[in-house]
């Protein structure tokens, strides 16, 4: 009997074509002998469908196509089944699911909002749980844990859009300390969106101008010179562990640039979702080396950190951890850690033999695995303290609640 796996994908982020993307590359890549997959896509302004149709990336150049033919859905648990439910007229049962595979990127899908609420409903699914989503996609606690593990990390500082509407002075200081050149970011966001560099204060001011449109915290780093960008993907949890090829990727800029990711050298006319490049293959189209030209100590040293990174954060499936090498001094830093990569990293396994089904399936095995262990544990407890109010005179037994009116 083939597993129902729902693969959810889209939602309210920057970087919604991308996972667009990165979703239909993985559906058109499933055993369809092992798993039905029903296609899950989430609008930008948060509606959720569900059809055939959303498995052509095709539909996306036109959005009144999915309106029309695929069927406005919400997911939730009806007596210990997983179902998609009609939203409009008869609340029919569209699809029972008996799993879910995320393959969304960014703000209020990658970073723990889904993986919450899919946690909550109690269904499988593929990935890292709440907890490392959040900080995978906050670079600022992302740091605080790669230092607290002592990871090499850049040297960084960080503020809040108001404090520097309040002080940007204050501010300014605090990065001519640093040191430029500098790389300034938003803290939540990934695909390199609102990323710019500054070699000088006006050009830190324009920066932050950006960083601040995309998010309220904002990181600082110090720019790392005579760099190579490398990238490297691990699969597993926190019991076991498999690296994959390191790559090095050519960026046109100071660093790995949107353009640099999604849409390569193609110059498509076409337009996904009435926003980003029809003809990109994701993260595919990105100028790259496999393997990166490294000497085996560093390429071990990589390996061993990109693992130890991991298991700090307790990711899950399959993550890209991106590094900065400084290639005069031989020295490394880690970045940051993606845990739903574009095209979810395919391409750094099959140089290695991995092929991209085969990834999969070991993906969705995995997320099996954490489901049981999950559910293995002890979340509640049978006592109910909530028991036996009546007889205590409503809520004035209860020890800080004075005369039953107050929490």
């Amino acid at each position: 009997m083939k597993i129902r796996l729902g693969v959810i994908f889209g939602g309210e982020s920057v970087e919604h074509e991308v996972s667009i993307i990165s979703a239909i590359q993985a559906m058109n890549k499933m055993d369809n002998e092992k798993y039905e997959v029903i296609p899950i896509y989430i609008t930008k302004d948060r509606q959720w469908y569900t059809g055939e149709i959303l498995k052509e990336i095709d539909t996306f150049s036109d959005l009144s196509l999915i309106r029309r033919y695929a069927k406005n859905v919400v997911l939730y648990e009806k007596g210990g089944r997983f179902v998609l439910q009609n939203k409009k007229g008869f609340r029919r049962i569209v699809k029972e699911l008996d799993m879910v595979f995320p393959i969304v990127h960014g703000t209020n899908v990658e970073d723990g909002v889904l993986q919450g609420y899919l946690q909550s409903i109690g269904i499988p699914f593929v990935g890292s749980d709440i907890y490392a989503s959040v900080v995978g996609q906050d670079k600022l606690f992302m740091k605080e844990i790669f230092a607290a593990s002592d990871l090499p990390i850049c040297k960084y500082l960080w503020f809040y859009d108001k404090e520097y509407e309040e002080d940007s002075e204050e501010i300014l200081n605090r990065m001519k300390k640093l040191g430029y050149p500098v790389i300034v970011k938003p803290a939540t966001l990934g695909s390199s969106v609102g990323i710019k560099t500054a070699y000088h204060e006006e050009e830190a001011r324009e920066a932050i101008d950006e960083a601040v449109k995309y998010d309220h915290k904002i990181i600082v780093e110090k720019l790392v010179e005579n760099l190579m960008e490398v990238n490297i993907s691990v699969l597993g949890n926190y019991e076991n562990q498999q690296v994959s090829a390191i790559e090095q990727v050519i960026p046109t800029k100071d660093f790995l640039t949107y353009e640099d990711k999604y849409i390569g050298s193609s110059k498509s006319k076409g337009k996904l979702g009435g926003g980003k490049f029809k003809s990109s293959k994701g993260m595919v189209s990105a100028n790259r080396v496999i393997p990166a030209p490294l000497k085996e100590k560093m390429k071990e040293e990589i390996e061993d950190v990109a693992v130890q990174a991991f298991r700090a954060l307790g990711s899950s499936g399959v993550v890209r951890i991106d590094f900065l090498v400084d290639m005069k001094n031989n020295h490394i830093y880690i970045n940051e850690i993606n845990n739903i990569p574009g095209s979810l990293s395919f391409y750094l396994w099959e140089p290695i033999g991995k092929e991209y089904t085969d990834l999969l399936d070991e993906m969705i095995n995995i997320g099996i695995r954490d489901y049981k262990r999950r559910t293995n544990k002890t979340h509640s407890f049978d006592t109910n303290i909530l028991k036996g109010f009546t007889e205590l005179g409503g809520l004035k037994g209860v020890k800080g609640i004075k005369g039953g009116k107050k929490f």
